[in-house]
């Protein structure tokens, strides 16, 4: 026995117990080591995380929601207009983290986006609370002073997309970051992750609730100033408590332009256009096993073939013209390259139809709470709820929603099943669609008794009529959103992560510009011929429920496709098998 071979076997063995210790998903912790696994990341992390998201959530919603009566009651503008404001400022709001999803996944990092953005988020906070206090800046009553609004009117909207640029770092950067905190590998914290997105929205909603209760209460009754002011002196608090978290948290590294290897794939498999398949998925191109800690390597699946000619070796006999094609990533692709390329064009068609579900979305905090604000909303003879609030039953079926997934069905599908996850993303995403449809249909047949009633009666019916189409797209919210933001995180590239998220909020913001864009052309093609149009200064003369009605057709069309689409869908699957150095199979 060689000498010291005792001391090379403990040192081998320590290194294995070690590695169990530590995290091996490419992660570091804040001082660029691979972080131990009982002190950064899970819960113990994440809650720092869903701190900032509970604030955030608490400014977006408080504004956003009650920005509609806003619009029309301090700027005096049109209900049309205003409800296309709302939509511009909203999909501005939700397409901005394609933005910052792409700096940070590439460049900046997800910890340091979630920073920048968040003090770019403060700033507006700061600024809208300014047009508010300072007295040459904040709006005036036209009966009572002859000032122009247009001063306030510029900060205001200043100060608005401000926040909307905030919110492009932060959201798709954020919900990234608390997943990152849970090791893929591990099959206890996949589990966790699993159940991480769940409570992400149940807190998301928790702080829907106070935006939509408290804080427009606060601007209902008091004023909007002094909502401002607790606003940003939430979301200063919840930025330090942030920071603090910095110890516990586990970072992923940013990895370089995310275009390019989807590029190098298309003129790959373009170029080699002209070659057969391969009748063994093996023969194609993967790295060598000694790169394995690289990435994840993914298995071949049978979606979109064409690209799969991106990893087919041409030079087999020849090493030297073999070793060039290895060299040359325009004309070689890996498996794993060609299998991100494919979840990426796979996702497009999950995308598009989505925007439905998202346009009927976009009336719950337009539309909807305008119909509350001209409704009875008096709970006692001294108290009469803003008409805002009535958006809080959304959250609320979201919350039950969420809850009754996570814990009673979930678990029960996974005894049935065996499946670890119960019920796949794309199902789910379904059931809330269908849910979707229904609030459509509940909301027309709502507004159309609203608008049969008498004069004096429409004012006296009560706001909570509208509950019902609240709560269930709130449930629909559950399943959907919540299945949206699960699939583009779960489903990108794994460094495109943070991009993932962008996809899923940009669902919502191109559907606002669509719901904008759509009440232009329902309003053009409705006012000819001198009739009234669907969308009229009064609201009781308008035809929301025909709006409505035909919101349910295109949704429930726009299903029909989905569900043939995603029974189509082949999910993402990490390999097990590596090829061996010098191999040229993934075997």
């Amino acid at each position: 026995m060689e000498p010291g071979w005792l001391d090379n076997k403990a040192r081998v063995l320590e290194s294995e117990v070690d590695d169990k210790r530590r995290v091996n998903d490419l992660s570091v912790d804040h001082k660029g080591r691979a972080p131990l696994k009982a002190s950064t990341g899970v819960w113990k992390a994440s809650l720092f995380i869903i701190a900032i998201e509970f604030s955030e959530r608490l400014s977006y919603f408080g504004l956003s929601t009650n920005l509609i009566i806003y619009l029309t009651k301090v700027l005096h503008q049109e209900l049309k207009t205003a409800a296309k404001n709302v939509n511009y400022w909203s999909g501005v709001t939700t397409m901005m983290p394609l933005v910052g999803g792409f700096v940070a996944d590439a460049y900046l990092g997800r910890f340091s986006t979630v920073i920048f953005s968040s003090l770019i988020y403060l700033a507006g906070l700061i600024l809208l609370t300014m047009s508010q206090l300072v007295p040459s800046l904040k709006p005036c009553n036209l009966e009572t002073c002859h000032r122009s609004l247009r001063l306030h009117e510029i900060i205001f909207l200043v100060a608005m997309y401000s926040i909307s640029v905030g919110t492009g770092g932060h959201k798709s950067s954020l919900e990234s970051f608390g997943a990152d905190q849970f090791d893929d590998d591990d099959a206890e914290e996949r589990k966790k992750k699993m159940s991480y997105f769940n409570w992400w929205n149940f807190l998301l909603c928790s702080g829907l609730l106070l935006g939509v209760t408290v804080i427009v209460y606060i601007q209902d009754k008091v004023s909007w100033g002094a909502a401002d002011i607790v606003l940003t002196s939430a979301m200063g608090v919840s930025l330090v408590i942030f920071y603090l978290g910095k110890p516990f948290y586990r970072y992923q590294l940013p990895n370089g332009s995310l275009v390019t290897p989807i590029l190098q794939v298309l003129v790959a498999a373009m170029a080699k256009r002209h070659l057969p398949h391969p009748l063994d998925a093996g023969q194609l191109h993967e790295v060598p096993k000694t790169r394995k800690n690289n990435k994840r390597l993914l298995s071949h699946t049978n979606q979109l073939r064409f690209l799969d000619k991106a990893a087919i070796i041409e030079h087999t006999e020849d090493e030297s013209a073999l070793a060039a094609e290895k060299l040359n990533q325009w004309r070689l692709a890996t498996v794993t390259q060609v299998e991100e390329a494919k979840l990426v064009l796979a996702m497009v068609p999950i995308w598009l139809f989505s925007l439905p579900f998202g346009i009927c979305l976009a009336q719950a905090s337009t539309f909807f709470v305008k119909q509350g604000s001209i409704m009875d909303r008096k709970l006692s003879r001294s108290f009469e709820i803003p008409a805002a609030s009535i958006y809080s039953l959304s959250a609320m079926g979201m919350i039950i929603s969420v809850c009754f997934y996570d814990k009673i069905l979930v678990p029960f599908l996974r005894r049935a099943t065996g499946d670890e996850r119960g019920i796949s993303i794309l199902r789910r995403i379904g059931i809330g669609m269908v849910f979707s449809v229904l609030a459509m249909i509940v909301a027309a047949i709502v507004e159309s008794k609203r608008l049969k009633a008498a004069p004096g009666e429409q004012a006296e019916m009560s706001v909570f009529w509208l509950a019902p189409q609240f709560i269930i797209l709130g449930v629909g919210d559950g399943f959907t959103l919540v299945g949206l933001q699960e699939y583009f995180y779960d489903q990108v590239p794994d460094n495109m992560r943070s991009l993932g998220i962008a996809f899923y909020l940009s669902v919502i913001g191109v559907s606002n510009f669509l719901s904008s864009l759509l009440i232009t052309v329902v309003d053009h093609v409705t006012e000819k011929g001198g009739r009234a149009g669907w969308f009229a200064r009064d609201l009781n003369k308008s035809r929301l429920d025909l709006f409505y009605w035909l919101l349910a057709v295109m949704d429930a069309l726009s299903l029909c496709v989905y569900v043939y689409v995603a029974s189509r869908y082949s999910y993402k699957t990490v390999s097990t098998h590596f090829p061996e150095e010098g191999d040229i199979e993934t075997g």
